[in-house]
């Protein structure tokens, strides 16, 4: 790869920095490391809103990411954003900002900064995929992921609405399956990569997420998947916490990092509430 690296802004949010999703900003940082990606934190960042902000008050729900994005502009790069919700927050306020000049006028009077978005909003997959390449990927594969059979799960949040998120395909996205295929897994098709999986209504009617969650694991199992990779910190608390079948969950993030050999895995794969460590063994991925 080039020496100079490529570099972005990079807005980690609250469950990625210090909270139930640590293990996907740590495996991030290793791959990005491994792909001479130089990330660079944005100061005094605050919660983008969700996923409650947006159902309170509208202005609020613009205000708190377009702090964010402020910010991020004065850095002059684009925006890698790791989760599903807050990527899907983010790429709203820009949206809303852009079409509303009103809004923009009122909300950036209240912030007391400017936003002229002259920056894009990115989800991590997106340079992947588009900057980086799966063949590069592929290249740096040591401990290919020969037999893991999974299924890619989205979420609602990454890819909906089309117009304000514009990643990938609304009702059948691929470059999820893409990468896992180079890094030597075998993903397998079916038609539920998109649906909701009761986001933050967890806490609130916990009842709903439990069917919602329990239905994509049923649906996992029935295509033959030993396992589900997500993007989402709040799809993968879900899955793990409110299903009843007993399935792996893994941050497409490390897997990339095992398939690398990265040994900050083991870190992150001890974290897991399902323990996935005994999969990979029985694949001899992990020794």
């Amino acid at each position: 790869m080039e020496n100079n690296p490529l570099k972005f802004s990079y807005f980690p949010g609250c469950s990625i920095s210090e909270g139930t999703a640590k293990e996907y900003g740590i495996s991030t940082k290793a791959v990005c490391e491994k792909l001479n990606i130089e990330l660079k934190e944005l100061e005094d960042w605050n919660c983008c809103g969700a996923s409650a902000a947006h159902n309170l008050n509208d202005k609020l729900a613009v205000a708190l990411p377009a702090r964010n994005l402020a910010i991020a502009e004065k850095n002059n790069m684009d925006l890698i954003v790791l989760c599903a919700a807050c990527f899907n927050r983010l790429k709203s306020a820009d949206y809303h900002l852009k079409e509303n000049k009103g809004l923009k006028d009122e909300i950036t009077s209240l912030l007391e900064m400017e936003y002229e978005g002259t920056i894009k909003i990115r989800h991590f997959l997106d340079i992947l995929y588009n900057e980086i390449g799966l063949e590069t990927i592929q290249s740096l594969v040591k401990q290919p992921l020969q037999g893991l059979k999974l299924v890619s799960y989205y979420g609602c949040l990454l890819v909906r609405p089309p117009e304000v998120t514009q990643f990938d395909d609304r009702e059948n996205p691929v470059i999820l399956d893409e990468l896992m295929e180079v890094l030597g897994a075998e993903p397998i098709r079916w038609s539920y990569k998109t649906d909701c999986c009761g986001g933050s209504l967890s806490v609130s009617k916990p009842d709903i997420v439990s069917e919602l969650s329990h239905k994509l694991l049923v649906k996992a199992r029935e295509a033959g998947a030993k396992c589900l990779v997500t993007a989402c910190p709040m799809c993968f608390t879900n899955l793990e916490m409110r299903g009843k079948e007993k399935i792996p969950i893994f941050y497409f993030t490390e897997l990339m990092g095992v398939a690398f050999g990265i040994q900050e895995m083991s870190v992150c794969l001890k974290k897991h509430l399902i323990d996935p460590r005994r999969l990979l063994k029985s694949l001899a991925i992990l020794k």
